[in-house]
């Protein structure tokens, strides 16, 4: 059988999310939405800025009184500061304004207040000319009312929710979060805290995919770990099925006689990946049981990373109907060379040091610490060298994470 491309994968992978019913909506307040899906579009029913406002601190004037202002200077008839609704300027006069302040009608421009003189008897001259609209920010210069101002799909960010706020909405239709059930499977696994026998390792896989989750805003149902048992399996996943929209599993989706889980999806008959043609993380594996969703994530911690970052965010996302689920990718020059082209695409933990991206340690599947050292991944194209100096393709973990 031959190895499907991660590009293929993922395209399978969001055709099976849009395949899927949207997730409900609610409304949340904006201090709660951080990260939320908009499943509705946000349109303003003001301008902003309201009214124009002066963009410096300085003294605000009208285009006929130039001559005078700078010749002999004007007297000034007012002071205007933000939130102080100003009275029209008096013809022959100037008012002190500062920055946000409105402006007053009848004045066209503002001269900052560097460029002035304020005489003994209280007139300003100003030391340079300045034209209609200096320094003066024009009503809806920014938005406008009407305007569409996030689409829905919108994942929700923090300038996203200040620009929210600016039009004087406080709250937000998002989707329902998801809820995920995390599952990881072995005889081996044993939960930290507790005494290691022989052959045993700590659960990390289950710390990993709840905290990436949580930064996704899901509701993770904890299915803590799953015996080698066939039998045990099927029971759990006819019970996670009852409670979740999407269960996630790592380990136990290969073809060995202790991997009942994929030996359970395959029984099922509702397997449609599995080996992809990556490193690390080939096994991974979309199954459904009884109707549920099940991403199966290979066992090595590494692997269940690099899966989760690349193929289950953009599908849970997809799911709750983001409209931009692709990672950010950068590139850079490489600051070492690469001379072993691998059969599969590859994906290297790695960090930026003065500019290029260097291998942040070891590279085995099983070793998660690199990936703590790291700050994102290194795509690598099957049959690809490279040498130092070369611009290589680097996807940081600001764009992966949550």
């Amino acid at each position: 059988m031959s190895l499907m491309p991660v590009s293929e994968a993922l395209q399978r992978l969001l055709a099976s999310a849009a395949g899927h019913a949207a997730q409900p909506g609610r409304t949340l307040a904006l201090t709660e939405a951080l990260g939320q899906v908009l499943a509705e579009p946000v349109r303003s029913a003001m301008d902003v800025p309201p009214w124009d406002n002066s963009a410096m601190d300085g003294y605000a004037l009208a285009s006929a009184d130039l001559p005078q202002a700078l010749a002999e200077g004007l007297q000034v008839s007012q002071r205007i500061t933000a939130g102080v609704a100003p009275a029209p300027l008096l013809p022959g006069s100037c008012a002190r304004i500062f920055t946000g302040a409105p402006m007053p009608a009848g004045a066209d421009m503002v001269q900052m207040q560097e460029n002035v003189e304020l005489l003994p008897d209280g007139r300003v001259r100003l030391l340079q000319a300045a034209a209609a609209g200096d320094n003066v920010r024009r009503r809806a210069q920014d938005i406008a009312v009407g305007d569409v101002l996030l689409a829905a799909g919108t994942r929700l960010r923090a300038q996203d929710l200040g620009v929210v706020a600016s039009v004087g909405i406080n709250q937000a239709a998002v989707r329902t979060p998801l809820r995920v059930a995390v599952v990881s499977t072995g005889d081996e696994l044993v939960e930290p805290g507790q005494p290691l026998n022989p052959g045993q390792i700590y659960n990390s896989n289950r710390f990993t995919l709840i905290g990436l989750l949580q930064g996704l805003g899901q509701t993770v149902v904890d299915a803590g770990i799953l015996p080698d048992d066939l039998t045990a399996t099927r029971e759990r996943l006819q019970q996670l099925a009852e409670q979740a929209d999407v269960i996630i599993t790592s380990g136990g989706v290969s073809v060995g006689e202790a991997d009942c889980l994929g030996q359970a999806l395959r029984e099922a008959g509702e397997v449609e990946l599995w080996k992809l043609a990556i490193k690390p993380g080939k096994p991974f594996t979309l199954g459904h049981y009884a109707g549920v969703p099940v991403l199966g994530l290979p066992g090595n911690p590494a692997a269940t990373l690099v899966t989760f970052l690349l193929l289950v965010r953009p599908y849970l996302l997809a799911r709750l109907g983001a409209v931009d689920v692709a990672a950010p990718v950068y590139r850079l020059p490489a600051g070492f060379a690469w001379l072993r082209a691998g059969g599969r695409e590859e994906y290297l933990r790695a960090h930026v040091d003065n500019g290029v991206v260097m291998l942040s340690g070891n590279q085995s599947s099983g070793v998660l610490s690199t990936a703590s050292r790291a700050s994102g991944l290194l795509r690598v194209p099957a049959g690809r060298t490279f040498e130092a100096g070369e611009q290589v393709e680097f996807l940081p973990f600001s764009g992966l994470l949550g």
